[in-house]
């Protein structure tokens, strides 16, 4: 693989529905280096959010080859692949999927502390008020705006210190400023830290921001440009 920290070769993922098996990703092949921004834009049903639930081991392909931070997908059982997002990836959905009944904080602390670390709650906090909700930690889900929640998203999946971010259409429930928000403090914590970040977007300015775009059109790769990014 080298230096490339995602590689996909061939993968195929069909599902079954009423009227048969619907091809979902017809033949994907991809290369993304460490620490690259890759912006992935595509009409709906082009297979970019499927792509992305391939890449964190949420959807297992129907053949081809998915190699990710250093791990062969296919040799991974489902625990070894819930090991694998704790250690590698970090997601960020269009969704908050916020625990209503947490605080920001623990909705931070207490994946980390699953997860191993001693100290969850401080590095919770540190990452809070990383995005500017330092004055927020103790509220619930339901006593924040919108931007807000998808702040405290964006603090958990970073806070473990994923080699990836995966951002799944991010900005999709916010308004136009609050997402412009949203994305450019994505941009500098991936500056930051360093992290791999693979983001899915509508918006081809967007993605044209990231240091690769990649079109894709009924499961398959169309095209790849250099990115614009500033």
């Amino acid at each position: 693989m080298g230096d490339d920290i995602i590689d996909l070769q061939n993968v195929t993922l069909s599902l079954p529905s009423h009227a048969g098996l619907v091809n979902i990703l017809r033949g994907i092949d991809l290369k993304v280096p460490k620490g690259e921004a890759t912006g992935l834009v595509g009409p709906s049903g082009s297979g970019k959010s499927t792509l992305l639930m391939v890449l964190a081991g949420l959807e297992r392909p129907s053949s081809g080859q998915v190699h990710v931070a250093g791990e062969d997908l296919g040799r991974l059982d489902e625990d070894g692949l819930a090991r694998f997002r704790r250690d590698h990836i970090g997601i960020v959905f269009q969704s908050f999927h916020l625990v209503p009944t947490m605080s920001a904080l623990e909705n931070v602390a207490i994946p980390l502390e699953l997860a191993g670390y001693k100290d969850a709650f401080v590095r919770a906090e540190a990452e809070l008020r990383q995005v500017g909700l330092g004055h927020r930690l103790s509220h619930f889900p339901a006593q924040l705006s919108g931007g807000e929640q998808q702040r405290v998203a964006l603090a958990r999946a970073v806070a473990g210190d994923p080699e990836i971010l995966l951002a799944d259409e991010p900005t999709g429930n916010l308004d136009q400023e609050t997402g412009e928000g949203i994305i450019s403090l994505m941009f500098e914590l991936h500056a930051k830290k360093g992290t791999t970040l693979v983001l899915i977007t509508h918006d081809e300015a967007l993605a044209r921001r990231c240091d690769r775009m990649i079109r894709l059109r009924d499961g398959l790769v169309e095209s790849s440009s250099v990115g614009v990014r500033p």
